[in-house]
């Protein structure tokens, strides 16, 4: 017999749970069907665990300039193994308190595959159990992808799951796809001494940042000592039972790149197939579900929200899709998302995050616009931190003084992105963001002066 609820939500990632949360606060009765693992991708082997490796690789590093601080010590050693522990540790923590959080909330997961019969019935394999729903939430995420010729095998060419598992690391890799999964592990094998490498086909590292904060993170990682080819292609692969041979097309010329690991990070494809889509009939196109301003599908009843959507594949906008989608389908009319204005941000060193429009989208969309920058060379608190490159870029509109964009890179520029985007939010200007008095020494002094320096009014440059 089949199990009644108001809602069934496949897959228990960040966009997942969060849903059937906020649904279960609504009112609804809720069941989440997961296969693997509560927390979904994100929680278990990507965001959590990688920035746990990070918080390694930031010690590490500081480690090494230890006699900067008048540190002095010797025999200095490195166990990758033990960060691997502690990031898994983390990770099962958190998966923990996911599951706690959704009994909490009386939100029934059930362990198993999904598949659609319908729009409004979902079948669990392997036991068969059967539920209906009046509607039905997609939540299924998105997978690596490989790129014609180097395939993911898992072993020698593998992807950031098996990067988050690998407990020795090889000796040198070439990491293809420079962006922020690219550039994170780039950052954490460098710092323990892997010989590496980045090839990205487009003209920059982190290609979809502002072009300024892009050329400054490669004058950054290059100081380090990593390397990288930028608008580069891999067009073909040979391997031995000790290596791995790239042969690169570079604006120079092609270049053979050997390395005993290939980490593919050129992007990821939905996990659209295999749950009785076509079934139902919900369009999909590339691997990716399509879905309206409420995250609802072509077919009434069925939903979907995450990377599986392929619209801005991160943790945080699947978690606002969510939301979004269960208050929609109550009948609240919540405000639509603005996929333009999410927060995005890199955890290498230095940080990389922003939000809103670049200088050049911004120009090309009509806006005469202003620019404040201000570097993290004139931060007292960033050099007491040792830490100064990079800086802060904000980008208005020269009439109306509205924040168009925000760009960062520097020391916790993550941890400073919330203060920029309430300001858009809340329809502040430059001169209102420039106005309001901070706290001295902080690394949050950068956006006032960078919002004053738009204007000319800067005090500390």
């Amino acid at each position: 017999m089949a199990q009644p609820v108001d809602l069934v939500v496949v897959g228990s990632g960040p966009g997942g749970y969060v849903a059937a949360i906020r649904a279960a606060q609504l009112g609804l009765k809720v069941a989440v069907v997961e296969k693997e693992h509560v927390g979904g991708v994100c929680l278990n082997w990507g965001c959590i665990p990688s920035k746990s490796l990070l918080r390694n690789a930031e010690l590490v590093s500081t480690l090494k300039h230890a006699d900067e601080y008048g540190i002095s010590f010797s025999n200095l050693q490195l166990d990758f193994s033990k960060a691997i522990d502690r990031s898994r540790a983390v990770a099962a923590r958190l998966s923990r308190g996911v599951t706690y959080l959704l009994k909490k909330n009386k939100v029934e997961t059930i362990m198993g595959t999904a598949s659609l019969r319908d729009a409004h019935t979902v079948e669990v394999a392997p036991e068969g159990r059967v539920l209906t729903a009046k509607n039905v939430l997609i939540a299924t995420g998105a997978r690596s992808r490989s790129i014609p010729g180097v395939q993911i095998d898992g072993q020698t060419v593998i992807a950031s799951r098996q990067a988050l598992e690998m407990r020795q690391l090889p000796k040198s890799a070439v990491i293809i796809g420079g962006g922020a999964i690219g550039m994170e592990f780039a950052y954490v094998w460098h710092a323990y001494g892997v010989d590496v490498t980045v090839v990205e086909l487009l003209p920059h590292l982190l290609p979809n940042e502002d072009e300024e904060i892009s050329q400054q993170l490669e004058r950054s990682v290059q100081k380090m000592g990593l390397k990288f080819h930028t608008g580069s292609t891999v067009t073909g692969i040979e391997k031995t039972s000790i290596a791995v041979t790239l042969k690169v097309k570079t604006s120079e010329g092609e270049k053979s790149v050997s390395c005993e690991k290939v980490l593919m990070a050129v992007g990821v494809g939905g996990n659209s197939d295999g749950i009785g889509l076509e079934r139902v009939g919900v369009a999909v196109e590339r691997g990716f579900i399509k879905v309206d301003d409420s995250m609802a599908t072509n077919v009434p009843g069925v939903y979907a929200i995450g990377d599986v959507t392929g619209k801005v594949l991160l943790a945080h906008v699947a978690s606002a899709q969510g939301v979004l989608a269960v208050e929609r389908m109550v009948g609240r009319d919540s405000p639509s998302l603005s996929y333009q204005d999410m927060p995005k941000a890199t955890y290498c060193s230095p940080q990389v995050a922003s939000f809103g429009l670049t200088e050049k989208q911004a120009k090309e969309r009509g806006h005469e616009v202003k620019v404040g920058k201000f570097p993290f060379t004139a931060s007292g608190k960033a050099l007491a931190l040792g830490e100064s490159d990079g800086l802060v870029k904000l980008v208005f509109d020269a009439n109306t003084g509205a924040l168009l964009g925000t760009h960062m890179i520097g020391p916790d520029v993550t941890e400073l992105l919330a203060e920029a985007s309430m300001t858009q939010l809340l329809e502040g200007t430059g001169q209102e963001l420039g106005w309001l008095v901070h706290s001295h020494p902080t690394l949050s002094e950068t956006l006032k002066e960078a919002a004053l320096a738009a204007d000319g009014q800067a005090i500390h440059i």
